[in-house]
């Protein structure tokens, strides 16, 4: 075991993302090594522990791999699990932690966000619980981060992490199992394989576009493998270090080609994609977008179809940002509903407490008590086994779902690598605003509430502050405006639009026609154009 000198720095501020930074940052000396280190001290019980290792493949992770087991040994780990070729994606990785009860894992990945030698990289701890770790544990990690002075590491050769099987690197054992098979096996639980096969033999069509990101290795096992989907429903499948150019977030900008094809003449019946560590999704029919918000609300209106929920859920929760669509559903079912700040950490209480089975967040994350992540690929198979149940088209079920519960036309306008200080600025004169814009009117539009959003758990009582503000409208529709953390360069300012229409008249409208007057609103009181220098979102969706 080697002992190396070392100097502290500011790794990140607490969050679910971890430490997100460009991969050449984690090139620089020690840095990498300084972050890891910070996990071990942070972490009580990591002496004799088991963790789980694996990454979604970018550029850097075999690199990152081989670093943290050399580290996790000379630190007194036992026992690490890690994916074939250093593969996991994020669901499978808060799968098996809690499969083989091991004190949590470290994930590599930067999510969404593009890879390569010029890209992103990621890492992260998750918990025993299989989710992200509470901020009373990235707390200690940051803490440690500005205060480190050595790390330890040791001295040994690289571990052959294509064979599957145990090798010893020290005293401690590193096992690579199939990434893939613990995963598939408890989707097999959660939903109905014969029914959802019977659906592709009678001519069902999918497309499901991986991103060439990790879910490439999972969708193909799963959909073509064991339903039966024909060979090449599954397209990008196979995951590459720099996601072959692609952008791997499944959005209307960068899965452009796949909601071509899902809104074009020959479309097939179904279409799906997932993002660069496997935990978001995006679902389309055949000429029909499906939002995250409104997916959210449909799963949570047929979930008991599916076998794993056909006893019915004890609750759900959304982000604060998400639409309120799944609100009215709840409702309908008298289950309760949660409103959480972003981050999938503030499900996790809920989930452990037995208060909700599903949960999701507008920014394409969905997923439910069968792990502590959200799942992509799980929600695609949720929804095969809603429509192997239903035998209607995407388009119908949407349009039947606003007939019974009325339409939230709702988006997003991300306004991308915007100057840190611009966007502070635009957030703290709006927020000195709030006692003055309660009571105006704004076209036909009168303002009935501002605040800043804080949320208080109902499980441990912590108190979350500064989560987002939000601009209510006396009918019903909103704005959200909230900094998010899931960048690399700058700041990203996401602006979040709502507006709920019960009449089914308007229910065919073009989204952000029916949004044109939150919109005109949003822009005129935050100011956020003339401060950023912004003419337009960088990605509407």
């Amino acid at each position: 075991m080697t002992q190396v000198t070392t100097t502290p720095f500011d790794g990140q501020k607490p969050g679910t993302s971890g430490l997100r930074k460009k991969v050449i940052q984690f090139q620089e000396a020690h840095y990498l090594e300084n972050f890891v280190q910070a996990i071990f001290n942070a972490v009580k019980g990591i002496k004799g522990s088991t963790l789980v290792v694996g990454g979604d493949g970018r550029f850097y992770n075999k690199t990152a791999i081989q670093l943290i087991l050399k580290m996790a040994a000379a630190n007194g780990v036992k026992h690490v699990i890690v994916g074939q070729n250093g593969l996991f994606s994020t669901p499978a990785v808060s799968n098996v932690i809690r499969k083989r009860s091991a004190l949590g894992g470290i994930i590599l990945s930067a999510s969404h966000n593009p890879g390569g030698p010029k890209g992103d990289f990621g890492i992260k701890f998750n918990s025993a619980n299989g989710g992200p770790a509470a901020e009373s544990v990235t707390d200690v990690i940051f803490n440690q981060t500005k205060t480190i002075c050595q790390y330890y590491v040791l001295e040994a050769g690289d571990v052959d992490l294509s064979v599957l099987g145990d090798t010893m690197i020290g005293d401690m054992c590193v096992e690579v199992i199939d990434p893939v098979a613990d995963y598939a096996a408890m989707t097999q639980d959660l939903f109905d394989f014969d029914k959802i096969k019977a659906l592709f033999q009678g001519g069902f069509t999918m497309c499901f576009d991986a991103m060439n990101a990790i879910t490439g290795p999972y969708a193909t096992a799963i959909l073509e493998g064991m339903l039966g989907a024909p060979k090449g429903t599954v397209i990008n499948g196979e995951p590459l270090a720099d996601f072959g150019g692609l952008h791997p977030d499944p959005n209307p900008v960068y899965a452009k080609s796949l909601f071509d094809l899902m809104l074009g003449n020959n479309a097939p019946d179904f279409g799906a994609a997932s993002d660069g560590d496997g935990d978001r999704n995006i679902v389309l029919g055949r000429g029909a977008y499906v939002a995250p918000s409104d997916s959210l609300a449909l799963l949570t209106a047929n979930a008991h179809l599916a076998p794993g929920y056909a006893n019915g859920l004890t609750g759900v929760a959304r982000s604060m940002p998400t639409s309120r669509a799944v609100d009215r559903v709840a409702e309908a079912l008298s289950i309760e509903c949660f409103e959480t700040p972003t981050g999938w950490k503030f499900f996790g209480n809920l989930l452990d407490d037995g208060r909700i089975s599903l949960c999701g967040e507008e920014s394409a994350g969905t997923g439910s008590d069968h792990i502590r992540e959200k799942d992509g690929l799980w929600a695609v198979l949720l929804w095969l086994n809603i429509l192997a149940e239903r035998r209607e088209s995407v388009a119908d079920i949407l349009t039947q779902h606003w007939q019974t519960y009325g339409r939230n036309f709702y988006s997003r306008h991300d306004y991308e690598a915007v100057d840190t200080s611009a966007a502070m600025d635009v957030m703290a004169k709006l927020e000195a605003r709030f006692d003055s814009l309660v009571g105006t009117t704004y076209q036909t539009e009168t303002i009935t509430s501002a605040d800043q959003f804080m949320y208080s758990d109902p499980i441990d009582g912590s108190v979350a502050k500064n989560q987002g503000i939000r601009i209510g409208f006396a009918s019903g529709s909103r704005f959200v405006l909230r900094v998010s953390g899931t960048g690399t360069e700058g700041a990203t300012l996401r602006l979040y639009l709502e507006s709920f229409e019960p009449a089914t008249s308007r229910h065919g409208m073009d989204t952000q026609d029916a949004l044109k007057a939150i919109i005109m609103i949003a822009d005129e009181i935050t100011d956020l154009k003339s401060i950023t220098g912004r003419d337009a979102p960088s990605v509407i969706s």
